[in-house]
């Protein structure tokens, strides 16, 4: 057995397999500001199977992200529709939230991917995966060399990414899935 399996055996029930650990760094992670460049990832099995290289190049972020209903403030002005209703409406998962947020923070840099490292009654944290494009290292790679090209550019803000496909409907194909392609809006268009 190899050593990243032992790995994600752990982070199976990481609550239990290391309450110790588990305790501090949520307890040094709530006192940290949202957006955190790390030098290593927390969850090493996870970060390779998602693409990650220790090379120049790659950058982990972590990324925390308030946990609860989207609330929008309320306005005493105004008898729009759009006013009175008090949940913002997102079509959005908190890890792609999350993705958005940290390449915002790295602007020079792609989403390739992420994962999540804990939560609590609060917050909830994601790794995320970025790819420095000007790095000459990643121009060399074959592997990781296609998120240069310029129809990858901004990933993270147009659904590109894993969590945006999902939220997009994307992650199933064929029979119920007619209206979701080539987008929701592409077929209320064509419909139409």
């Amino acid at each position: 057995m190899g050593m990243y399996k032992y790995i994600r055996k752990a982070w199976k029930k990481p609550k239990k397999n290391m309450p110790e650990i588990w305790r501090e760094r949520l307890l040094r992670w709530r006192r940290e500001p949202s957006t955190v460049r790390i030098k290593k990832p927390t969850r090493i099995d996870r970060a390779r199977s998602l693409g990650y290289k220790a090379k120049q190049g790659f950058i982990v972020v972590r990324q925390k992200i308030p946990r609860g209903g989207k609330k929008r403030q309320y306005k005493a002005a105004g008898r729009r529709p759009k006013t009175s209703r008090r949940r913002l409406v997102l079509d959005k998962n908190y890890k792609q939230v999350a993705e958005e947020r940290a390449n915002k923070k790295y602007p020079n840099c792609e989403v390739l991917n992420s994962y999540e490292v804990a939560e609590d009654g609060k917050n909830s944290w994601y790794e995320i995966i970025l790819v420095d494009t000007s790095a000459p290292e990643i121009r060399k790679d074959k592997d990781i060399n296609w998120i240069i090209r310029r129809k990858h550019k901004g990933r993270a803000y147009r659904g590109k990414t894993s969590a945006g496909r999902k939220s997009r409907g994307l992650r199933n194909k064929g029979k119920g899935a007619e209206k979701l392609r080539p987008s929701k809006k592409a077929n209320i268009k064509r419909r139409k």
